[in-house]
């Protein structure tokens, strides 16, 4: 095991095993005993989008003080690992901040029902030495970052953003995600639907092929790279953000505002698509209306498959969902999460309630 303190968050690297290991009544190492006092302990493993990795940690964490005989695994391994690995039954759920593509459904061994946890921000940070205020950043411009059109922090279009800021005479480097991974795909989705050029010429997913710039692997790895570069600037989930204490930039919406990523602009964002969202629960929400809205927020899902082919683990997976989505939004908020509207609450509830063994319901 190697750990590695960074400020404001640790990072543990467990060689060979990467599970994020939450559980009650187990042994210190994470083993499970087949009999535990008060019936036989449940052992569900997950994996997936690093995103929602630090909420999923903590009610896991909680889940499992109230349910004592319950062990729940979930690995931060990035939402094209979690899709590849649930889409193989290695995993008893998966998580991801994309949602699965109509080609990956029909090849998928089961009917997968995506289940919608929380909606968060993904916020773009920087590592500037010489600046302490909070950078502004247009649509156009945070794309041609990106595009490798502007290399420098002193560009004239960065300074007629930002009148007030001296801005350095330092290169920027740009600081993307090595795996596949659903935080890249929600905020390629909104260059592309923001820029043409970026649309064309690199387009949206969970990988893409970058123009330029350098990789990290989860978003925990974009937090330390940008943290140990300057003049870097890279995207991650909000949690990251306040948990490493990373400055953020306001960026300019599609009603002409600045705005911080937040809790608030995340649901201001979500709330124009609620009562319009799809019957399969995929849909995006990038560059949303309204002058609150923040534009680069996504729900994150859990996979699940609606047949299971244990009923005791399934049953555990359908009630900690529920218990998460009805239960965790406070948790939700400290962490800097959005929690789901109620409507759409209400569509994660028949979802929940069709999860079945041999088409009897588990719930």
């Amino acid at each position: 095991m190697r750990i590695i303190r960074t400020r404001g968050l640790l990072v543990v690297f467990i060689l060979f095993s990467l599970w994020t290991t939450v559980g009650c009544g187990g042994n210190q190492d994470g083993a499970v005993g087949s009999e535990e006092k008060g019936g036989t302990k449940v052992l569900i493993n997950g994996a997936g989008a690093s995103f929602p990795n630090p909420l999923y940690s903590r009610w896991i964490e909680e889940y499992c003080r109230l349910e004592k005989n319950v062990q729940i695994n979930y690995q931060s391994i990035g939402s094209g690992a979690g899709i590849q690995q649930f889409s193989q039954k290695v995993i008893d759920f998966g998580g991801t901040d994309a949602p699965m593509s109509d080609e990956q459904l029909a090849s998928a061994p089961g009917e997968v029902l995506h289940i919608p946890t929380v909606m968060g921000a993904v916020a773009v940070t920087y590592n500037i030495p010489e600046v302490k205020d909070k950078l502004r950043l247009s649509q156009d411009v945070l794309a041609d970052i990106y595009l490798g059109k502007i290399k420098k922090w002193n560009d004239l279009r960065l300074k007629d953003l930002n009148p007030e800021v001296t801005l350095p005479d330092r290169a920027i480097l740009v600081v993307r995600r090595s795996d596949g991974s659903g935080t890249t795909n929600i905020f390629t989705n909104y260059l592309s639907s923001v820029s043409s050029e970026w649309r064309q010429k690199v387009g949206q997913g969970t990988s893409v092929d970058w123009p330029v710039g350098v990789g990290g692997k989860g978003n925990e790895g974009v937090s330390r790279q940008v943290q140990a570069t300057a003049g870097s600037i890279g995207y991650v989930e909000l949690a990251y953000v306040i948990l490493n204490k990373l400055p953020y930039a306001l960026l300019k919406n599609s009603a002409g505002h600045f705005v911080d990523p937040s809790v608030e602009g995340t649901m201001a964002a979500a709330a124009g698509t609620a009562d319009r969202m799809p019957d399969d629960l995929r849909v995006s929400i990038v560059n949303a209306p309204g002058p609150g809205a923040y534009p680069i927020a996504g729900y994150t899902y859990i996979l699940v498959y609606r047949e299971q082919s244990d009923p005791a683990r399934g049953r555990v997976l359908a009630k900690f969902l529920w218990w998460a989505v009805h239960e965790g939004d406070q948790t939700a908020i400290k962490l800097h999460y959005a929690p789901l509207p109620e409507e759409v609450r209400t569509k994660v509830e028949v979802k929940l309630k069709s999860v079945s063994f041999k088409d009897k319901p588990l719930l």
